[in-house]
């Protein structure tokens, strides 16, 4: 299984990602969060990795694994009202998570994430990838519409994470 695993991230090439997320599509992504954010006071980070690093296959690192480590580096969790969720695509694996910090998690259940997880899945098997960052940042704003309103009781602390999403 490791040695399968292995060859699927090394023969993802990165090329395969700018295809499957040109310029526009990553606009498009950024204008969806930056929408998005203005309908809560949550704060997304968008992130698509095409593959792993050979050593972390060695280890078994799974993507919900690899999404946690990246919500740490990339300090979604380091935002005032601890309200940042990280969306994370590993494409290599085919496999899309989302990580929200603990004010956030406290309010929104696993299987909500998971919905939004799924549909991003469905539309890229079909070849959707904008589409599908696209929805599955329109969803995440849902959820945080409904359970983390702009009026919350919060003050605004401005765009605290890029919402251009980062190619790895």
């Amino acid at each position: 299984m490791k040695a399968a695993r292995l060859l699927r991230h090394l023969a993802e090439p990165h090329w395969r990602t700018r295809l499957r997320f040109p310029t526009a599509a990553l606009d498009a992504i950024e204008q969806a969060v930056g929408r998005a954010e203005r309908s809560h006071a949550g704060q997304i980070r968008f992130v698509i990795e095409t593959a792993l690093p050979p050593l972390h296959i060695f280890h078994d690192v799974s993507a919900r694994a690899r999404a946690l480590e990246l919500f740490s580096v990339m300090r979604v969790w380091d935002t005032e009202h601890n309200n940042g969720v990280l969306i994370y695509v590993q494409l290599a694996d085919r496999s899309v998570e989302i990580v929200a910090d603990r004010g956030i998690a406290a309010r929104v259940g696993a299987d909500e994430w998971q919905g939004v997880c799924r549909l991003m899945e469905e539309h890229f098997r079909a070849g959707g990838f904008q589409s599908g960052a696209v929805a599955g940042v329109d969803a995440v704003g849902a959820l945080l519409s409904r359970h983390f309103p702009p009026a919350a009781g919060l003050t605004f602390a401005g765009n605290e994470l890029p919402d251009r999403p980062t190619l790895l």
